[in-house]
């Protein structure tokens, strides 16, 4: 089934949110717009769908023909997620450019700088796996708060990986101060 694919460098996952259990509803606070104004839920990303289906384009890392196996980055998906199915990623027919992108026609200017509280860190590296993926340092530095949150003393959440990773944001940085 997977023969052929080590020719491609990105694939579209078609899965469901399988831990999702809150009903839909047909208007939701996109983050995007401060999380105070409503959008029908068909012009976002919300995860509350009314329909169980995702679609994410992931990087291939590497591929396991005989085991049937795929390693993929970039995914955001949690860990036993069903995949229904997998679509190679064609540039010249997944990309368009020069395109509108309604109240999210650009991405967010600001970036916070992250660094890592006490202890989060030793003389090897991260202390837990999850913070060597570069891409949870991409999530972090876009700042994952919802936009009308901005109390500098609150610890918000993020899932990631498998961690529940704890930070802080004041100013311009984000401090990530404890995982779970």
């Amino acid at each position: 089934m997977l023969d052929g694919l080590d020719g491609f460098d990105y694939i579209w996952l078609i899965w469901g949110f399988s831990l999702n259990r809150e009903a839909s509803s047909s208007k939701v606070r996109p983050p995007r717009l401060g999380g105070n104004e409503k959008m029908g839920v068909f012009a976002t990303r919300s995860p509350y769908r009314p329909n169980p289906l995702g679609l994410s384009s992931v990087r291939i890392a590497s591929i396991d023909a005989a085991a049937g196996r795929i390693e993929v980055l970039g995914a955001d998906l949690v860990d036993g997620t069903p995949i229904y199915d997998i679509k190679p990623y064609l540039e010249y027919a997944d990309s368009h450019s020069g395109i509108r992108s309604g109240f999210a026609s650009s991405a967010p200017e600001r970036k916070l700088k992250v660094k890592f509280a006490e202890g989060i860190t030793n003389g090897k590296g991260y202390t837990d796996d999850c913070l060597y993926d570069p891409n949870l340092l991409e999530i972090l530095s876009l700042d994952p708060r919802p936009a009308y949150q901005d109390d500098p003393d609150r610890i918000y959440g993020l899932s990631y990986n498998g961690c529940n990773i704890r930070f802080k944001v004041a100013g311009d940085e984000l401090t990530v101060v404890g995982l779970e």
